[in-house]
């Protein structure tokens, strides 16, 4: 796998895994609920999937080649880009009108 594709593949799943607690009532998309997800659970859902994606990145890099270090600015940064990610999600939850 190229160096590009690798990138490309983390950035689509951050996009899918930000916007996932939102879509949805099951916790982490299978587990189903006996009440609705309140927004608490969301964003305790969005920092797990966020180390989910870490990982997957951490994989591919370390697959590439050496792992960079990295500091407390880069968690900052793809923090900041990961709930940039998930701003659809949370318009379609809780900013547009649903049909009941």
């Amino acid at each position: 796998m190229s160096q590009t594709l690798s990138v490309w593949l983390v950035i689509v799943a951050a996009f899918c895994a930000a916007n996932l607690p939102f879509v949805n009532q099951r916790l982490f998309a299978v587990v189903p609920l006996s009440r609705p997800k309140t927004l608490a659970w969301r964003l305790a859902e969005l920092v797990v999937l966020y180390v989910v994606v870490g990982g997957i990145g951490l994989a591919l890099e370390q697959r590439a080649g050496q792992i960079a270090p990295q500091g407390w600015e880069f968690y900052v940064i793809t923090g900041a880009l990961f709930l940039t990610f998930a701003f659809p999600g949370f318009v379609y939850r809780y900013l547009l009108k649903h049909r009941a």
